[in-house]
């Protein structure tokens, strides 16, 4: 029998701001700041391996930067579902432990920005100061990411009920339109 708490956690607080129903909004816009701070690791990693680092290590600020706007949008949708799941339960639990997280990478990622664009910005190979706090934020934001793996795969959060779920497994009628997904 299914606890309705759980189907509370299921629908968000606002469609149009929070994604539809089983389709949240929150997972497509997280892939912005992952994307743009592993790309950034990588070009401060590069930027110690070519003879003029410059462009890279502009690259990697930039995408810090880009992570950060990306971060603060994906939060808010986040912050939306966060408030769908029931206080007092582990997943609430789980999601402002996954929130502390992802604020803390955000400031972090919002320092290295401001500790990079100081005085003219990067002349050459990043600092191993800078790449550090990189590298461990990068850490951070994976621990993070189980935490919401955790949310959306074992608690449920934001994902269609089953038998919502078990429309996607049953066979078409024969003649019927296949193409429609």
């Amino acid at each position: 029998m299914a606890d309705p708490l759980s189907g509370r956690a299921k629908r968000p607080v606002s469609a149009a701001l929070a994604g539809p129903y089983g389709h949240p909004f929150h997972p497509i816009l997280v892939t912005v700041p992952i994307g743009a701070w592993v790309a950034s690791v990588v070009f401060d990693i590069a930027s110690h391996l070519v003879p003029d680092p410059a462009f890279l290590a502009q690259g990697a600020m930039w995408l810090i930067a880009l992570g950060v706007v990306g971060a603060l949008v994906a939060a808010m949708v986040g912050f939306l579902d966060l408030f769908a799941i029931p206080p007092g339960t582990r997943a609430f639990r789980v999601g402002l432990l996954h929130m502390t997280l992802n604020l803390l990478v955000t400031a972090a990622y919002a320092g290295n920005f401001l500790w990079r664009h100081a005085g003219h910005g990067p002349a050459g190979s990043v600092g191993a100061g800078m790449l550090t706090l990189n590298a461990v934020s990068l850490v951070v934001l994976g621990v993070s990411g189980y935490l919401g793996g955790k949310l959306a795969y074992r608690y449920g959060v934001r994902v269609a009920d089953e038998t919502t779920q078990a429309e996607g497994f049953v066979a078409p009628r024969p003649g019927a339109d296949r193409s429609a997904g």
